[in-house]
């Protein structure tokens, strides 16, 4: 039975992206005729609109498991990638999603993952997550938008190793209106590795150390 306090979610894929919104429709230059202009008569057959291909910014790259690579088309240089996997409850809902991306070398977390959760979410709660029964870690939220509430969390190479090596992780939430009722979702680890090696496989190399400065 689907919890009462958790509506679905739109899953926005520009949240874990971070699509820049679309150009506004200019109704007024979208006229048939040469320079916007309609033709004098609508109804005659060169007022008919052939249309143009439109390029998707977002396509789905492969899919590892239960885990989706999907990517950002870029103009320039490689398109950035996320392993991307919607959480669902007991009836199949979908409840909350994790995109999670790689981070270069050199730094403390290992990787990054936005987690959007329902708005009735209890954010002085936070989030917890466990992987199978080890130790779980709790997780602050960053902000809330009107798709959900936004936690931008990082991850160790070692917790990305036990992403590697389990078997299944839970994500655990607190809704406000049912504060003594947490909210316990799956997140599947099955095809994280593969899924997981290909993202780091979309970075671009790293650029060569530079040399030693002459004595």
């Amino acid at each position: 039975m689907t919890h009462p306090t958790l509506p679905l979610l739109a899953a926005g894929l520009a949240l874990g992206l971070g699509l820049a919104p679309a150009a506004p429709l200019r109704a007024q230059d979208q006229g048939g005729g040469a320079g916007g202009t309609p033709p004098a008569d609508p109804l005659s057959p060169d007022a008919l609109a052939l249309g143009e291909e439109v390029a998707e910014e977002t396509y789905l790259a492969a899919t590892h498991g239960d885990w989706q690579l999907v990517c950002l088309r870029a103009d320039e240089g490689s398109d950035p990638c996320e392993l991307q996997q919607l959480l669902a409850d007991a009836e199949a809902n979908p409840v909350a999603r994790v995109n999670l991306f790689p981070l270069p070398p050199g730094r403390q977390a290992a990787a990054g993952a936005t987690i959007v959760t329902p708005l009735e979410t209890l954010l002085t709660e936070q989030i917890t997550i466990r992987v199978d029964s080890g130790q779980a870690k709790r997780y602050p939220f960053t902000w809330c938008a009107p798709v959900g509430c936004i936690a931008r969390v990082g991850f160790t190479a070692a917790e990305i190793e036990a992403f590697k090596r389990g078997r299944g992780a839970t994500l655990t939430i607190v809704p406000v209106a049912a504060p003594d009722q947490p909210v316990s979702l799956t997140m599947s680890l099955a095809g994280f590795t593969a899924g997981y090696d290909a993202l780091v496989a979309t970075l671009p190399p790293a650029a060569p150390p530079a040399p030693p400065a002459q004595p």
